[in-house]
């Protein structure tokens, strides 16, 4: 039986992929990422609401926080209610007479509340943190491109592992700029907001992405001394094929057990849950549809070039 034609369609991919990243490119160009304290620096507070005003909802609950904090003359980014009908604030950074003030305030406005969290964070570590995460992401793409130069070193000539290499990390940032991308429009649409927990999601799906993509890669390695014969399009077509159902087998497990933590893990990592549910399906996509097709598309212009 005659295996599917998946490389002969390897523009179509490519055309899919620049349909989904293009937009979040834009919306980088023209809002860039909501950022969290994390990275600006301020003051997060959680309160519970222990008897709150008759005839109050949680809209108008989260304006009367607002009209609070404002007249507080306390500098505020948003108010959100979390799963568990708690208000989480962000604000500029308060010291402590003004927490005490703010505390006081919604006490008499809003009756009885609790603090169940209070953070604040200077806008020296958020510079510091941005910086750390820009440097994680750059070592960990150079990290990945030696390992597989060197893991697949001796590969037949006239083939090179260092483009076996360059083509997983292009697939792994088409992941990050998916990601971000798509965190850009919701920050824009949706005020969601990336914090430390997104660059952790982000350094996870590069390692996802790359050992999807190493499983690939290794097979066209082992099937490049089998089936000398063919031509390189043909053998990683056939890699391809021989590995997609472990691939889709291990995404479709770990999406799984994600969507159960997205239903069931809570507010505070809710939004790490949707950058890795989003990261791992393209980490799949793209070790399939992007990295192999393009390490063809790099062969096939060499020896055009050579011809």
């Amino acid at each position: 039986m005659k295996s599917p034609d998946i490389i002969g369609k390897k523009i179509l991919y490519f055309i899919l992929s620049g349909v989904v990243i293009v937009p979040g490119i834009i919306s980088l160009a023209l809002w860039g990422i909501r950022p969290a304290i994390d990275f600006t620096g301020g003051t997060t507070m959680e309160i519970r609401v222990e008897n709150p005003p008759k005839n109050t909802n949680d809209p108008i609950l989260i304006k009367d926080i607002e009209g609070i904090v404002q007249s507080d003359k306390i500098g505020l980014a948003s108010v959100q209610v979390t799963n568990t009908k708690t208000y989480l604030l962000r604000m500029k950074p308060i010291d402590k007479s003004q927490t005490q003030r703010l505390e006081s305030d919604m006490n008499i406005k809003l009756g009885q509340i609790s603090v169940l969290s209070l953070q604040t964070v200077g806008p020296t570590i958020g510079a510091e943190t941005t910086l750390n995460a820009v440097k994680s992401v750059l070592i960990a793409s150079l990290a990945i491109i030696i390992f597989i130069a060197l893991a697949f070193r001796k590969i037949p000539k006239p083939y090179s592992s260092w483009k076996f290499g360059i083509c997983a990390v292009i697939a792994l940032i088409h992941d990050v700029l998916v990601v971000v991308g798509i965190f850009s429009i919701m920050g824009h649409f949706f005020n969601v907001e990336v914090d430390s927990l997104f660059i952790t999601a982000l350094l996870t799906i590069m390692g996802f992405s790359v050992h999807d993509t190493i499983v690939v890669f290794d097979r066209i390695r082992e099937n490049l001394h089998k089936m000398p014969s063919l031509s390189f399009a043909d053998v990683t077509n056939e890699s391809i094929v021989q590995t997609l159902a472990r691939s889709l087998s291990t995404s479709l497990t770990v999406l799984f057990t994600l969507f159960a933590l997205l239903l069931f893990g809570g507010e505070t990592i809710r939004w790490f849950i949707v950058a890795l549910l989003i990261g791992i399906a393209s980490g799949t996509y793209s070790s399939i549809f992007n990295a192999s097709p393009l390490l063809v598309l790099w062969e096939e212009w060499g020896q055009n070039r050579k011809n």
